[in-house]
This record gives structure tokens, C-alpha cells and sequence, in this order.
């Protein structure tokens, strides 16, 4: 019985693992979650080649269910002449629709962010992953065809604590943003599944950009991103973000790039 367990437990990550690794996005979440019951740790690392600063943020993701998941981020960096931490955030996302069929899927999803930060920021941008403090809300929608994974996600984002800044008509600050990107995502390795225990290597290409509503300034970044999943536990992340059109100056995000490793530890929660 046991063996037979270990067996279904092991097929069922090979599907799951098979039909989503290109859904494990760099730069955006996709619709779907984690599997159900399942604890990740995450540790990213972004550094900007304008200014040399870098940003270091540790998170701790639940999912409790295959609808529910929340993730807990804190946000360190040497922006302001030290190492320190600069705030937190709380992130949660509930998918509301799925549609199945063989090896492709569509999903869609509900998400909202609430962070926090010390820092002051003089730039148009809204970054809520380190330099704002504001809450968000917006829509994923992500489809799922063999080996590539197709996403969209749109977003509002309100800032917190800008009446300093905003007091100053030469600081070029944003008090609200709308958010949009599409991703793709190819699951290049391996060509045949066999066992769970086998590497994927997943390439991926995203579109990121926003706009203010109060200026109709905008910009547009593309972001080519590599990524290995070992195990189907342990995730890798190499990318690179540039701008390609509109203008936001002095944003922390223009010309990033991203290092990260993620560790998952399935039916972890009881």
C-alpha cells in the first residue's frame, strides 16, 4: 500500500510539474497556485546597473488550498547608503475559474498586495516590492497550451504617504498606477517526461509596463527570463528587465536584473 501511495504521490507531481513549469513566471505570478497544502521559501535579489543599488527580498509563501495562497515578503537593500530593511508586504491571490482539458488549462485569478516601506522615493513609479508603501488589486488570466504557458495581468495600485513628497512640484511622484504585462513561457527540457526527478529548463518572455492616470505618462519593458526547476522542488531564476519605450525617470526597475531560488515543501501544511 505504501509503495502504491509513494507511486500516486510521485505521478501526481510529475503532472502537475509537467504541465505547469512554464507557468512559474519571473516577473509576474501566473493564475494558478502552488500545490495545495504546500510551503515555499524564496529568496530574490535585484540589482540595477543605473545606480548600482541592489534589493534583497526574502519570502515565505502558503498555499491552502488549490483556490487560496498568500505570500509574506520583506524588502533589505543599500539604497540609502546602508544595508537595512526598508519594509514588508503581504500578498494574497484566489482562483476563481479553471478550465481543463488534455495537457492545456485556463485560469483565472484575483490578487491584492499591501506593503509598506520607510524609504522615499522620487521617481513617478509605484513599486510596491521595496520603495512605496500603497495597496493593489488586479486580474491574472493564464493559458496553458502543451509546452507554452500565455499570461495576462492588469492592476491598480494606490500609493500611501505621498503628501510630503507631492507638496513639492519638482519631485515627479505618482500617487496612483495602472499595471500590465503579458508573459509567455516554453518548457524547452526535458523533451519527454519520464520521472519527477528530471530537470526542466523553461525560457521565458514577458512584456511589463504601466501608466499613470494623472499624466498619461507611460513605459514599457520587455524581460527575457531563464529558468531551472531541480526535483520539482527547487526553482532557479535568471532574468533581465530593460526599457523599450515611455519614460518614468529615476525608477528603480528600468535596467534590473533578478536572481532568485525557490524551495517547496509539499503537504507541509496539515
Amino acid at each position: 500500500m505504501r509503495k502504491l501511495l509513494f507511486v500516486a504521490v510521485g505521478m501526481l507531481l510529475l503532472f502537475q510539474t509537467g504541465l505547469r513549469a512554464q507557468e512559474l513566471y519571473v516577473f509576474t505570478e501566473p493564475a494558478s497556485n502552488m500545490a495545495a497544502k504546500s510551503i515555499g521559501i524564496r529568496v530574490t535579489q535585484e540589482g540595477s546597473f543605473n545606480s548600482r543599488a541592489n534589493r534583497t527580498m526574502p519570502e515565505l509563501m502558503l498555499s491552502f488550498n488549490k483556490k487560496l495562497m498568500v505570500h509574506g515578503q520583506a524588502f533589505l537593500s543599500d539604497m540609502d547608503n546602508r544595508y537595512r530593511l526598508e519594509g514588508g508586504s503581504l500578498y494574497g491571490k484566489y482562483r476563481f475559474l479553471s478550465i481543463d482539458d488534455a495537457q492545456q488549462h485556463f485560469r483565472a485569478a484575483a490578487f491584492g498586495r499591501l506593503s509598506t516601506s520607510k524609504r522615499k522615493v522620487y521617481t513617478e513609479d509605484i513599486n510596491l516590492e521595496g520603495d512605496n508603501s500603497g495597496v493593489q488589486g488586479g486580474l491574472i488570466f493564464t493559458q496553458l497550451l502543451h509546452k507554452l504557458a500565455l499570461s495576462a495581468t492588469v492592476s491598480y495600485t494606490k500609493a500611501f504617504d505621498l503628501g510630503e513628497l507631492r507638496g513639492n512640484p519638482n519631485l515627479p511622484v505618482a500617487s496612483q498606477m495602472l499595471g500590465y504585462s503579458l508573459s509567455s513561457g516554453y518548457l524547452m527540457l526535458p523533451f519527454v517526461y519520464k520521472n519527477y526527478n528530471q530537470p526542466n529548463f523553461n525560457l521565458y518572455f514577458e512584456m511589463l509596463g504601466k501608466t499613470n492616470p494623472e499624466t498619461g505618462h507611460s513605459y514599457l519593458d520587455l524581460a527575457p527570463a531563464l529558468q531551472v526547476i531541480l526535483n520539482s522542488r527547487t526553482r532557479i531564476d535568471l532574468g533581465y528587465r530593460f526599457e523599450v519605450a515611455g519614460k518614468m525617470d529615476n525608477r528603480f526597475t528600468k535596467n534590473m536584473f533578478l536572481v532568485r531560488a525557490e524551495f517547496n515543501f509539499f503537504n507541509a501544511l496539515k
